[in-house]
């Protein structure tokens, strides 16, 4: 599980956005809700979609999206076990967040020259003095 700073969240203006980023931080959260958005998947169809992720982190991250209630997983008494993710109510009510995320990231994201990583630093001369 990932490390969470404080027990409570109340502390001041910054901590619920603390609290929310603590639920969906990781490389592959973030992407494994945007993809259960649209629907109940089954574990290789998620592995699918996300094909850079390994069997074992995919594993990881679904078993913590599922810990922090953002994750619906329902096991079938089948041979062999069919397994299938969905989001949770809790986890539906991060639908506008993921969107603005998939948004924004059309909107700028895209428009960065391909490089080796998508996101640049702001060159000094750019930074507006506080």
């Amino acid at each position: 599980m990932p490390r969470v700073p404080h027990d409570r969240f109340d502390c001041g203006p910054g901590c619920p956005v603390e609290a929310t980023l603590s639920l969906i931080d990781g490389k592959w959260k973030g992407v494994i809700l945007y993809h259960l958005l649209h629907g109940t998947l089954r574990f290789n169809e998620i592995r699918r979609r996300v094909p850079s992720v390994t069997q074992r982190m995919l594993t990881n991250q679904l078993r913590e999206l599922e810990a922090d209630g953002l994750v619906r997983r329902k096991v079938y008494a089948e041979v062999p076990p069919r397994v299938e993710y969905s989001l949770s109510e809790r986890g539906q009510t991060l639908a506008p967040v993921i969107e603005a995320l998939r948004s924004w990231g059309e909107q700028h994201i895209a428009k960065v020259p391909s490089s080796s990583s998508p996101v640049r630093p702001v060159p000094a001369e750019d930074h507006v003095a506080a």
